[in-house]
């Protein structure tokens, strides 16, 4: 057979795979494709046979791909979305356009990320936004995800990453919650407080401090804890207690006065850095670059 009939027909085997787990079903799948649902399955028989490997589990009601079937899956949207970016680079010569998948954690992402996306396309009308807005990391390298907006410290991988800014810390306060309980002035007196804290593992259990050039930490007790400083500074906001988040998250809240920062003098100033994380290189598609000098110009 021809070898560029071979590479065809395994380009169509790709995109219809994958075009089977989007969708969820044989049935589904052959209606976006133009197939019959019996086709659909023949069609994932042969690449199962050619292959040597079962690659779906198949039940009345549900497609789980096995082990094999997950890394065709990472393989044929990478190979399709080289192909799509290879034959709109030629086509265009290299203008930035199709779909640009980012993921941003939820509060970032809501508060920052999102109100920038409408100038950016005004930038650039070609680009297809596929935002995803979630706390779990994504594997960029397996494909799901073109750019992930990533805070604290990178593991070492072959990804590139791309400063975007610092996010400080601020411990806050409502006023009203300041009346009723007092302001504290020192640190110590925190313990009288209910202070408002995160959940997930990697949270401190302790808020730090500096006084006199020394640095020292507290552990502190509140009656509330969340996965994310938006909560933490909604709840503060509304009287509950104290909580100390990134500056960001309660922006807003302390623009408008709903919020007041407080024990600013003992701030140690700690600082998580966000970056822009993506599959760098001569080959990087425009419409991510574009993306990643728009964010890297407008969150610093």
């Amino acid at each position: 057979m021809d070898a560029k009939l071979v590479n065809e027909d395994r380009a169509r085997s790709l995109a219809l795979f994958a075009t089977v787990l989007d969708m969820g079903s044989f049935s589904a799948a052959g209606r976006a494709l133009g197939l019959s649902p019996s086709a659909v399955s023949r069609a994932i028989d042969r690449i199962e046979a050619r292959l040597g490997v079962r690659l779906l589990l198949r039940t009345t009601r549900l497609l789980t791909p096995t082990a094999e079937g997950q890394a065709y899956l990472q393989a044929a949207r990478r190979i399709l979305a080289d192909l799509d970016e290879a034959e709109q680079s030629i086509s265009d010569q290299g203008t930035p356009r199709g779909r640009l998948r980012v993921s941003a954690s939820l509060a970032h992402g809501r508060l920052c990320v999102v109100p920038l996306l409408s100038a950016f396309l005004d930038l650039y009308p070609n680009v297809l936004i596929d935002i995803a807005l979630t706390d779990t990391t994504v594997d960029i390298a397996a494909g799901q995800a073109d750019v992930a907006i990533r805070f604290g410290p990178l593991s070492d991988s072959s990804l590139t990453a791309r400063k975007l800014g610092d996010n400080g810390r601020v411990i806050v306060a409502s006023p009203d919650y300041l009346t009723r309980h007092g302001t504290p002035s020192a640190p110590e007196e925190l313990h009288d407080h209910n202070c408002l804290n995160f959940n997930f593992r990697r949270a401190e259990p302790v808020w730090p401090f500096r006084r006199d050039g020394q640095d020292f930490a507290l552990s502190v007790k509140g009656t509330i804890e969340a996965n994310n400083g938006e909560t933490l500074g909604q709840l503060a906001a509304a009287g509950v207690g104290i909580a100390r988040v990134g500056a960001f998250s309660v922006a807003e809240e302390l623009a408008d006065g709903r919020l007041v920062p407080i024990l600013e003098e003992f701030n140690p100033g700690d600082i998580e850095q966000i970056h822009a994380v993506f599959v760098g290189g001569a080959n990087t598609p425009a419409r991510v670059r574009v993306f990643v000098d728009f964010l890297a110009a407008n969150l610093g």
